[in-house]
C-alpha cells in the first residue's frame, strides 16, 4: 500500500515505519493514525517481518505531537472518541504486538510522540533527543496512554513532575530515569536500534511473543501476571522452538528457530 504520510523500508527480517511529516516534525494527525494502524497491521501478521523499527523523517524530530490544529473544534464526546481510538488502533496494537518494536528516538518526542516511543516496547535515542508531555500547557493532560505508561516506566512521582511541570527531559535524562534504554550519538541511532532488534530476531520468536504478553500481564488490573506466565513458559514446551533449544543447547550448536 501507498501511504502519504509514513515511508515503509524492509531491511532483511526489519520493517522500519518512519513517520513522514517532516514539515510538520512529524506531527500525529489523524491520517496518520489511520496509517499506522494499517502499517503495524500488516506488519504483525507478515511472515516476513520479524520486528519493527520505527522512527521520524529527518533529523529534528521524531514525533513532535499530536497535530493541534485538529483539537480545535472538538468537544467533550469528540476528545473523549479521538482518545480512545488512537489508544485502541495504534498505541495499544503496539504494546500487546506480536513482534519486537523498537522507538528510535531522534529530535523531539513530546506528546503524542513520547507517547508513542512508550508503547514500543524498547527506546533507544540519539543523544539530541529531547522528551516530554506538554499537554497541561494546552489545557490537557496526555491521551494516549501517556499517563499510564509514563508512570510503569519511571515512576509514579517522576511521571507525575514531568506532566505536571510540562517541562522536558533531555536523553541523559531520559536513560537516568529509565524512560529510555540507550543514548547513543545521533549517526548511531538506527545501527544501535538494529543491533538490539537483530539479537532479538535470533532468539525464539514464540518464546519473545510469549514474553512480551507476559510482561504486559503486570500492569493490567484483574490479569494475573504470575498466572499469564506460567501458561506461556507451559505453552512453550509444546513448541517445535522448543525443541530446537534445547537440542542446539545439548549439541553445542546456534539454534535455528521456525517460529512454529
Amino acid at each position: 500500500m501507498d501511504f502519504q504520510n509514513l515511508l515503509i523500508q524492509n531491511k532483511g527480517r526489519i520493517q522500519y515505519i518512519i513517520i513522514n511529516r517532516e514539515s510538520k516534525l512529524n506531527a500525529l494527525n489523524k491520517a496518520t493514525l489511520a496509517e499506522l494502524h494499517i502499517a503495524l497491521t500488516d506488519a504483525f501478521k507478515s511472515d516476513s517481518v520479524g520486528g519493527i523499527i520505527i522512527t521520524g523523517a529527518g533529523t529534528k524530530a521524531f514525533v513532535a505531537g499530536a497535530d493541534i490544529s485538529e483539537f480545535a473544534d472538538l468537544d467533550i464526546k469528540g476528545g473523549t472518541e479521538l482518545a480512545r481510538l488512537g489508544q485502541s488502533t495504534v498505541f495499544d496494537v503496539i504494546a500487546n504486538g506480536n513482534k519486537p518494536v523498537i522507538a528510535a528516538v531522534n529530535g523531539f518526542a513530546l506528546g503524542g510522540g513520547l507517547e508513542l516511543a512508550m508503547a514500543c516496547h524498547i527506546r533507544v535515542a540519539s543523544d539530541n533527543a529531547k522528551m516530554g508531555l506538554p499537554e497541561v500547557t494546552l489545557g490537557l493532560i496526555p491521551g494516549y496512554g501517556g499517563t499510564q505508561r509514563l508512570t510503569q516506566l519511571v515512576g509514579r512521582g517522576k511521571a507525575l513532575e514531568m506532566i505536571m511541570t510540562a517541562d522536558m527531559v533531555t536523553a541523559a535524562d531520559a536513560f537516568t530515569i529509565g524512560l529510555v534504554n540507550h543514548v547513543v550519538f545521533p549517526d548511531d541511532l538506527l545501527p544501535k536500534a538494529e543491533e538490539i532488534l537483530n539479537k532479538i530476531l535470533s532468539r525464539a520468536p514464540l518464546a519473545i511473543a510469549s514474553a512480551i504478553k507476559a510482561v504486559n500481564a503486570a500492569a493490567k488490573d484483574g490479569v494475573n501476571g504470575f498466572e499469564t506466565e506460567i501458561q506461556g513458559f507451559g505453552n512453550c514446551f509444546g513448541t517445535e522452538d522448543f525443541k530446537e533449544g534445547v537440542s542446539a543447547f545439548l549439541q553445542k550448536r546456534k539454534a535455528e528457530f521456525k517460529g512454529k
